[in-house]
C-alpha cells in the first residue's frame, strides 16, 4: 500500500464548504446568506464573549456583591482531639508529621492548632499559630504550644 492510496474514513470530511456570493442562481448570492445591514452582515464582525442577541448578558445581569481580600492569609487547621488520637504521650508534633499522616494537606504552608476535643497527653506541638484554648489545654495536660515563623 503506498502514500497515494490513504484517504480519509467515509463520511469524517463532512460536508463540502459552500461557496457563498457566486450570483443569484446558486440561492445564496448578493447578501451571500448574511441577510440585509447589521453587525453579522459586515466582514470581520465577532461577537463579544457572552453575548445574548442584544440581550443584558448573564454576567452583567446577576449581581456582585461581598468582597475577597487577596492578600488573606489561609491555615490548615488540625483541632486538639485529632493530635489527642494520632500521637503518644511525650511526642513533639510537627508540621511535617501532620503532612505525613494526612491531617495537613501539603500544598498549604501554614497550619493553625485549634481548641475542639481534649488532650490528656502531654504533646510539643509546633505549628504556624495556636488559638487561645489550643494553647491552653496544651499546658493544662502537660505540653507545649511552640508557635513556628511564618
Amino acid at each position: 500500500m503506498g502514500l497515494d492510496k490513504l484517504k480519509p474514513a467515509e463520511g469524517s470530511k463532512g460536508r463540502k464548504h459552500f461557496r457563498v456570493g457566486r450570483g443569484q442562481g446558486s440561492g445564496n448570492g448578493k447578501t451571500a446568506g448574511r441577510g440585509h445591514k447589521g453587525a453579522q452582515s459586515r466582514s470581520g464582525f465577532k461577537f463579544k464573549r457572552g453575548f445574548e442577541g442584544g440581550q443584558m448578558p448573564l454576567h452583567r445581569r446577576v449581581p456582585k456583591r461581598g468582597f475577597t481580600n487577596i492578600f488573606r492569609t489561609e491555615y490548615d487547621v488540625v483541632n486538639l482531639d485529632q493530635l489527642e488520637s494520632l500521637f503518644d504521650k511525650g511526642a513533639t508534633v510537627t508540621v511535617e508529621m501532620l503532612r505525613e499522616h494526612g491531617i495537613v494537606s501539603s500544598r498549604t504552608a501554614l497550619v493553625k492548632v485549634l481548641g475542639r476535643g481534649e488532650v490528656t497527653k502531654a504533646l510539643t506541638v509546633q505549628a504556624h499559630k495556636f488559638s487561645g484554648k489550643a494553647a491552653e489545654k496544651l499546658a493544662a495536660a502537660g505540653g507545649k504550644a511552640e508557635a513556628i515563623a511564618s
